[in-house]
């Protein structure tokens, strides 16, 4: 009842107020902050008020011959069986608002397919259930995770204004320069979608897809991944900054020096409590969607680490696990995402947290040793 109630009283405040029920009944395209969205809005409006006129011409010709020709008038039908000019009429008519709709239509897709002569190029490689950005001209990269607690997944806590839209690391592009994006994928096909920008591109493992832009306008654009990419790809946000050239090139050179200080860690001598901290962290952006914060897993498909046989048992075994993964299940091969600290840390952390308490630690180092010999 109290279902139905409300349903009538939303009704009824709609009848009361079309001007504010109506406010949100948006059925239309956005123009975007690209000039290819906006080519494809302006190319979307162009076909949608030619059909408006077909249809006006035909449903108005249809209605007056049915009045002008009805029964009651004593108006017998016409045969027009076999008429040569109504045949080749109405095959022509079609064939001509076609081609004119095809040219613009043509023009765009030349457009969008154009990705010559670009400022930047970012390649974009999709996990199951992050994205990985590397800046090819600049010779570094980060992963991009999503950040929505899991308390506001599970409903224990009230959902935040971009829900499910928010990350660790976002895409940073500069304003008025051509970005081009290079798109693969290391498991499973994604598809790398800003809804602001005009385009959704497939990333697929073992093959480049190719897409750019240019925004016009500085702010932070959010999409996600468009592909059914396994059980959490809900939880695959996109968010793009774009700032000006100036605050770009700051951040560029930030990234940069913050990359070659990660290049450095594998020589730090590290302790426990510094491995721990980091892992925790680490654990959580990379591990924690599969096997759970407190390490209890997802049987069968993610097995708990929590007191398991790899987190307490061979060191050596655990380390092949975490770099390399393990063919024919879920488990990818974290050696070639992550640098040599935070898989340290993370199997330092897995080893001594949630109770296992084994009490030794694998450092950067030995990591790197290990990857080198294979």
């Amino acid at each position: 009842m109290r279902v139905h109630a409300q349903r009538a009283g939303a009704l009824l405040g709609g009848l009361s107020f079309p001007a504010l029920s109506l406010a949100d009944w948006a059925v239309n395209m956005t123009p975007g902050v690209t000039g290819t969205s906006n080519d494809i809005f302006d190319l979307h409006m162009t076909i949608f008020w030619i059909c408006v006129a077909i249809g006006v011409v035909v449903f108005g010709v249809m209605f007056w011959s049915i009045f002008a020709h009805r029964k009651s008038r004593g108006v017998k039908p016409a045969n027009f069986h076999e008429n040569t000019m109504v045949e080749v009429l109405w095959t022509l008519i079609p064939l001509v608002i076609l081609v004119i709709m095809a040219i613009p239509a043509t023009a765009t897709l030349i457009d969008m397919y154009d990705t010559t002569e670009s400022d930047i190029d970012i390649k974009v490689t999709g996990y199951q259930w992050k994205w990985q950005y590397e800046y090819i001209n600049e010779d570094f990269g980060y992963f991009s995770n999503t950040t929505t607690p899991p308390d506001q997944i599970n409903n224990l806590q009230a959902k935040g204004e971009n829900y499910l839209l928010e990350v660790d690391n976002m895409m940073v592009v500069p304003v008025g320069k051509k970005i081009r994006f290079l798109l693969t994928a290391n498991d499973v096909i994604h598809s790398w979608w800003v809804p602001a920008f005009g385009f959704k591109k497939d990333a697929i493992p073992g093959f480049i897809n190719e897409a750019w832009t240019r925004v016009d306008e500085p702010g932070i654009y959010r999409g996600q991944c468009a592909e059914l990419c396994g059980k959490n790809h809900g939880f695959m946000p996109v968010v793009v900054k774009a700032v000006p050239e100036e605050e770009y090139n700051a951040w560029v050179e930030e990234q940069k020096a913050a990359a070659e200080k990660e290049r450095e860690l594998t020589e730090k001598d590290w302790s426990m409590e510094e491995l721990m901290a980091r892992g925790e962290k680490a654990y959580a952006s990379n591990c924690a969607a599969c096997h759970q914060e407190d390490g209890s897993g997802a049987p069968p498909a993610f097995p708990a680490l929590k007191g398991s046989a790899i987190a307490t048992g061979d060191m050596t075994a655990h380390l092949d696990v975490v770099v390399n993964g393990v063919s024919g299940t879920a488990m990818q091969a974290f050696g070639s995402q992550l640098n040599e600290a935070d898989l340290a840390a993370i199997i330092t952390y897995e080893r001594n947290a949630w109770g296992n308490n084994v009490g030794d630690m694998v450092t950067p180092k030995e990591i790197f040793d290990y990857k080198s010999e294979q």
